[in-house]
């Protein structure tokens, strides 16, 4: 065969149909190392895209919003300035009869939740978006600065379902009841010793479920702008605070904690005799306070009261021969402020508890004595079709939370039978 020549690059031409070749096979392989290159690049600029200014249209709102987040606030809120926005997204999703381009852009399909019913994880009609945890954790947040009962509770995070807890089945501080049956003796030199060992018993803790369900109306949605998730976080907010508050005080231990009234360790100191019907008085907080457990837990007793308690508290006084002295007004009398304090320990008002004259007007606890578990934080789901026919839609917070108080029952002193706890209340009157 002729040798194939050109006379422009006779040097880069090959000689031979195997030099042809092998020149071709050499091109096939710059390109794709060239194409490899290129792909590298083009990644690169894609991650370095998704971590500039993004730029994103409201919907509804013929506006143009270019907000920058940090890497963390991105992820937390998935590239939605606040709660309303995401919620009129949603909404748009429902007209749109699927998740709308931002929705898509901003969840991604793993993010996208069915509801318990559904059946279909992308069609609006049939599932749910679930709220960006930022948004979650900021409900949360305004439960945990309001609550001040959970957040004076021995807390615990858990993985799972529940939480076992070893627990003292200390009952009395009588001599070989200590610590469950711990016991010291005084012995001489070469003197067996006899032996004692503590005893322990168990307390469970299982996760309960609380949940909240609002429903928003479209006019609201459309019209509230930047309010809307300010409203959503109030209302959330403020409903499970309620319930985790009652549930602490007043909790059955059935499908919710056990709360102090009902807690088999709590006091509850008798009226006085001949003591009037609906009314406190100066005995009352000085027996309560002496039934305290007062061994390094001082300083975290609280009084919770209820409203109605307050002006009897106003009027407590102590009698000093044929006249008295108020325990519970400052020098100035009615002209200044009450102590916010009871025998040095904070008066704190709560709607939980009970009216006055009934069991639960007055409580004196150390909620450190109480353990609570949770899951950590909340989760929010949204239903675009719960309320179709009436232009609404739902938005659904649960939250799971136990607690129990550590004592199994009172403690009896080492001298003396008045029982001791944590928690005590003042009996009907």
């Amino acid at each position: 065969m002729a040798d194939y020549v050109t006379p422009t690059k006779p040097a880069e031409v090959p000689k031979t149909l195997d030099g042809f070749h092998e020149r071709v096979k050499a091109l096939e392989d710059d390109k794709a190392a060239k194409d490899a290159k290129i792909a590298t690049l083009e990644a690169t600029n894609t991650e370095l895209r998704a971590k500039s200014v993004p730029q994103y249209i409201v919907a509804g709102v013929d506006k143009v919003y270019a907000t920058a987040r940090g890497p963390e606030e991105e992820q937390g809120r998935w590239g939605f300035a606040d709660f309303g926005e995401f919620a009129r997204e949603v909404k748009a999703s429902r007209a749109n009869g699927g998740p709308t381009p931002m929705i898509q852009k901003r969840f991604g399909s793993e993010y996208v939740q069915k509801a318990a019913t559904g059946m279909g994880e992308l069609v609006g009609s049939d599932g749910g978006f679930l709220v960006p945890p930022t948004f979650s954790n900021n409900i949360f947040e305004r439960v945990y600065k309001k609550n001040d009962l959970l957040a004076r509770t021995d807390q615990y995070t858990v993985a799972g379902n529940s939480m076992v807890f070893p627990r003292n089945l200390e009952s009395s501080r009588a001599t070989g009841s200590r610590w469950g049956g711990v016991q010291a003796y005084w012995t001489q030199e070469g003197s067996t010793i006899t032996a004692s060992q503590p005893r322990f018993g168990r307390l469970q803790l299982n996760l309960h479920k609380l949940a909240c369900l609002a429903r928003i109306t479209d006019e609201l949605m459309a019209d509230s702008g930047p309010a809307l998730g300010q409203y959503l976080d109030k209302t959330f907010g403020l409903e499970i605070n309620f319930l985790v508050g009652n549930s602490l005080i007043r909790g059955t231990g059935a499908g919710q904690p056990l709360g102090i009234l009902n807690a088999p360790a709590t006091v509850t100191v008798s009226a006085e005799g001949g003591q009037g019907a609906a009314t406190i008085m100066s005995a009352n907080i000085a027996k309560m306070w002496a039934r305290r457990f007062s061994m390094g837990t001082h300083g975290q007793y609280v009084w919770f009261i209820n409203q109605d308690v307050g002006p009897q508290l106003f009027l407590l006084t102590l009698g000093i021969g044929t006249a008295g002295v108020v325990t519970y007004m400052p020098p100035g009398g009615l002209s200044a402020g009450p102590y916010a304090t009871l025998m040095g320990a904070p008066v704190i008002e709560t709607e939980w508890n009970s009216t006055l004259g009934q069991v639960g007007d007055i409580i004196l606890a150390d909620m450190s004595q109480v353990v609570s578990i949770s899951k950590g934080g909340m989760q929010s789901l949204n239903s675009q079709h719960l309320y179709f026919a009436t232009d609404e839609q739902a938005f659904r917070t649960t939250f799971r939370l136990d607690a129990q108080c550590w004592w199994a029952s009172a403690l009896t002193p080492f001298q003396g039978t008045n029982t001791q706890s944590p928690m005590i209340t003042l009996a009907a009157r």
